[in-house]
């Protein structure tokens, strides 16, 4: 089976103008638990004068104690942000790190080798599974391409820090599929049996194909978010998640398991749309599926 990780309730309100209640938000994350999501990024305990989206992540952690029907992933951004995650009930962090300099100055005011070291410590002490993420693994909004070799140089430092898994993100969208294949070979030469995972963003209308590459480079766990709203506020236009309908359609109709209610994630695409008063980017809420 293809595990999808639905990183809506974070990634996918992180970067939208309009702010939910703490109640919509929880309702948004058991909308999409009911549609058979087993692994949700719930909260990110980024600052909330940063990222204003998630102000109230112990709030909606709160929501989710004694849960054992879904893991409950938080963002940990700095050792801060680790902190706050202490104080309340999850079953997984995700931390990112930067591929370039300039990318994680903005995102964490640090070095990548910097966070390495704090995922590092965070490993030693936690006793949750930590996931590692080479954010701007394919392209920075500030330095430009990212060659193989440092996302490489990344990867292993998040194996040797000890990441139970180790995700690949292409933040700005820019990735193909012949360099997704590519990526993921050379990185799994140097990550061995630790699991991978992929994070990309459709903003240039490649997320699906990329996702398909990774599947056939043995990649089985996709991030993507339902409605294909969000974005990383500190990539300059890095728009666009995939949408998780959109995702599981392509997989379905290709014959692979994902454990998802179709159905059910293009209404939540609707209801998340209305929430947010935009029309999400997902191409399954205008269409439809297959066969109707």
């Amino acid at each position: 089976m293809i595990q999808i990780v639905e990183v809506g309730p974070r990634d996918g309100l992180q970067n939208e103008s309009t702010v939910l209640e703490t109640e919509q938000k929880v309702d948004l994350i058991e909308r999409v638990v009911a549609g058979g999501a087993n692994r949700v990024e719930i909260v990110s305990f980024a600052h909330p004068t940063r990222v204003p989206q998630m102000a109230d992540a112990e709030a909606v952690a709160r929501h989710f104690v004694g849960r054992s029907d879904f893991s409950r992933i938080g963002l940990v951004m700095n050792a801060r942000g680790w902190e706050r995650a202490q104080q309340v009930e999850l079953d997984e962090v995700n931390i990112p790190v930067g591929a370039t300099s300039a990318f994680n100055q903005a995102n964490v005011a640090a070095t990548p080798d910097e966070t390495i070291d704090l995922i590092g410590s965070i490993v030693e002490t936690a006793n949750i599974p930590v996931t590692g993420t080479v954010s701007v693994a394919f392209g920075c909004p500030y330095e430009g391409e990212v060659s193989q070799d440092v996302v490489v140089g990344v990867a292993r430092g998040l194996a040797e820090a000890g990441c139970a898994e180790i995700a690949i993100a292409d933040t700005i969208g820019v990735a193909d599929p012949w360099t997704v294949r590519s990526r993921i070979e050379a990185v799994r030469a140097v990550t061995g049996q630790i699991p991978l995972r992929v994070h990309f963003h459709d903003t240039r209308n490649t997320g699906i194909a990329n996702n398909v590459a990774a599947l056939e480079a043995g990649v089985v766990t996709l991030d993507a978010s339902v409605g294909g709203i969000g974005g990383c506020p500190f990539a300059p236009n890095a728009t666009g998640n995939v949408a998780t309908e959109d995702l599981v359609f392509a997989l379905h109709r290709s014959r692979h398991d994902t454990g998802l209610d179709l159905s059910q994630f293009i209404e939540t695409a609707a209801w998340v749309g209305e929430q947010l008063a935009i029309d999400p980017p997902s191409a399954l809420l205008k269409a439809g599926s297959f066969p109707g």
